[in-house]
């Protein structure tokens, strides 16, 4: 067998913690649905892990936060959230990198993640070969969608079915 140059282990990885990242934006912004709540382990050692000396003294190496009922402030960026829980009845503001994450878990559905953790040298190698997100705003997509048409010339579609086996 020929050696994984592409390394699909890693682009499985990073995709899947899209996935809860989606996950959260979800919540962010309307709230859990249902039944639905998180268990999210974190590797705490992790560089990308905020949290003060107090929880890092009790969680030295990893802990896990459950988003369900008391939570505040959810706020999922591209490659870290932040969110207000309370430990012992002390408000704690947490930001975690996605890459910390080591598992995911939605017991109201028995959906789970488990991530292996990725050599830094490796996940940056692998971000430098992937597009950069498209970001747009209504007040900027639309002089965007028609910059340089002139130039380019008409639009070309292309349809599917020229490639579908007949």
């Amino acid at each position: 067998m020929a050696e994984d140059l592409m390394r699909y282990d890693l682009l499985v990885q990073e995709a899947l913690r899209r996935v809860v990242r989606l996950a959260l934006l979800r919540v962010a912004r309307t709230g859990l649905p249902g039944d639905h709540h998180f268990f999210i382990a974190i590797n705490n050692r992790h560089d990308g892990v905020k949290l003060s000396d107090r929880l890092r003294r009790k969680y030295p190496n990893e802990m896990t936060i459950v988003l369900q009922h008391q939570f505040w402030n959810l706020a999922v960026h591209e490659r870290h959230f932040e969110v207000d829980l309370s430990f012992d009845n002390i408000p704690e503001k947490l930001s975690i990198s996605f890459e910390a994450v080591k598992g995911f878990f939605d017991p109201s559905v028995q959906f789970g993640l488990q991530f292996e953790e990725i050599p830094a040298d490796q996940r940056e190698a692998l971000l430098e070969a992937a597009p950069a997100p498209a970001t747009t705003s209504a007040s900027n997509a639309a002089p965007a969608a028609d910059e340089g048409k002139a130039e380019r010339g008409p639009e070309k579609i292309v349809s599917l079915d020229q490639f579908r086996k007949k």
